[in-house]
């Protein structure tokens, strides 16, 4: 296991129980003790746990892992979702695009199809974000014309949220959002878990006309603590072929396609 699964797998395991112990976390990822308390501490320095005698407690902002912790979780199947979604976007059309890893490697994905072309008079695709990193990306991309909102940036995410970031998504409209998600749920809807990223993404939905929710299955069936939008409203969950037969039955019958790939 790598460093970096390693201190991806401690902040789990925190953010899901509260607190740990060091001799837990050991016997759990294989590794001493001593390691365990060097990455804890590390950990704690960056302000993601707080350290304790014989371990850690979760603080505020345990599950909203920053990205750079979350990118390798999960990635072969985020690697066959970003390729499918990335298939979904028609020449021409205007896509949005969230912030999120598996929104990135979408992004990265569209970048790369070579049947997308500029076409006389216009660009091959149209993409809208909120995310500072997928902007990164997408920059230097000349056969995409690229819009990025405003807002503040969240150093977690990446992604601009506030007044900024509403201002110009209320005068546009896109064909096709891809949304990355913290958690989805076939009758509650999509969440995430801070309330700012929610706000701006609950907006990118009402300006989008088809709503593509990119999850892996560890994100099916769950709930977080801000709702993005309803059940209702989401056309398409692009998900990895491991995801559980009455979750995808469940989301069929709410009226939502499941991509399974």
């Amino acid at each position: 296991m790598s460093r970096h699964d390693r201190l991806s797998g401690m902040l789990q395991v925190v953010g899901e129980r509260g607190k740990v112990a060091v001799e837990e976390l050991s016997d759990e990822l294989g590794v001493s003790t001593a390691t365990v308390r060097r990455d804890l501490d590390h950990l704690a320095e960056q302000q993601l746990l707080t350290r304790t005698r014989g371990g850690a407690v979760a603080n505020q902002i345990s599950y909203d892992l920053p990205l750079r912790y979350k990118s390798a979780r999960n990635a072969p199947e985020k690697s066959r979702i970003s390729r499918a979604v990335a298939m979904l976007a028609e020449q021409g059309s205007v896509i949005g695009l969230n912030g999120g890893t598996t929104t990135t490697e979408i992004a990265r994905a569209l970048a790369t199809r070579t049947d997308l072309e500029h076409r006389p008079g216009g660009p091959a695709l149209t993409v809208v974000t909120n995310a500072l990193n997928i902007a990164n990306e997408l920059a230097v991309r000349q056969h995409i014309k690229l819009v990025v909102t405003g807002g503040v940036a969240r150093p977690r995410s990446f992604e601009l949220t506030g007044p900024l970031a509403t201002a110009v998504l209320g005068d546009i409209s896109m064909d096709l959002l891809v949304l990355g998600v913290d958690a989805i749920d076939p009758a509650g809807g999509a969440f995430a878990h801070n309330e700012g990223e929610a706000n701006i993404n609950r907006l990118m939905v009402e300006r989008s006309g088809r709503v593509v929710v990119a999850a892996d299955s560890s994100k099916l069936g769950r709930r977080a603590f801000a709702r993005i939008c309803s059940i209702g409203t989401i056309d398409v969950v692009a998900t990895d072929a491991e995801a559980p037969a009455a979750l995808r039955s469940a989301f069929e019958s709410a009226g939502v396609e499941v991509l399974a790939v």
